[in-house]
């Protein structure tokens, strides 16, 4: 078998053997989604970014003997919160008349993968029903370091119309969200 066959037959192979998993995992992604970025950075501790309050001590059941009661946290000030970090989605979902919704997300970087930690519906697109054509990061080289995102969202508001507008999404490092029409 020449080099370049028993390569070729190698790497059929090998993808054979993992498409059914990357399979799945591409299966989760809805067809409706026409593009789809990441970026950006964000770094805050748990509290300011929601993280869920500790639950209060289960009441007593009824007729039953109280539960023990837990033992004392330790005081704010010594406990140190949490920090997190993360990065920014920004995805074009294509509405059955042919429109878009863009939609944000802000991912969770943790151990386990990342996590969805809020999606918000960029309502500055929705109110001119967009026709989205592309969306591009300002940077493609990786991950930020610096905090905050920025990115172009190509759109034509008549599907007739021959040049697309475009529109930034821009959030700073305090975590401000501007839509805005680009300007030259």
């Amino acid at each position: 078998m020449a080099p370049i066959q028993f390569l070729r037959a190698g790497l059929v192979g090998l993808l054979l053997a993992s498409g059914p998993t990357l399979a799945e995992d591409i299966d989760q992604l809805p067809v409706t989604a026409t593009f789809v970025i990441s970026g950006g950075a964000w770094e805050g501790d748990a509290e300011s970014l929601g993280a869920a309050k500790p639950a209060a001590p289960p009441a007593p059941a009824p007729g039953g003997a109280a539960a023990p009661a837990p033992a004392p946290a330790p005081p704010a000030e010594t406990a140190a919160p949490a920090m997190r970090s993360g990065y920014y989605k920004l995805i074009a979902i294509r509405q059955p008349d042919r429109t878009a919704k863009v939609y944000l997300q802000q991912i969770l970087s943790s151990e386990t993968g990342p996590q969805v930690l809020e999606s918000v519906e960029l309502e500055e697109f929705t109110a001119i029903r967009p026709y989205v054509t592309d969306i591009r990061p300002e940077d493609s080289t990786g991950v930020s370091r610096q905090p905050g995102f920025f990115a172009t969202v190509y759109l034509k508001t008549d599907p007739a119309q021959i040049e697309p507008e475009g529109w930034t999404v821009l959030i700073d490092e305090f975590g401000e969200i501007r839509v805005e029409r680009e300007t030259n």
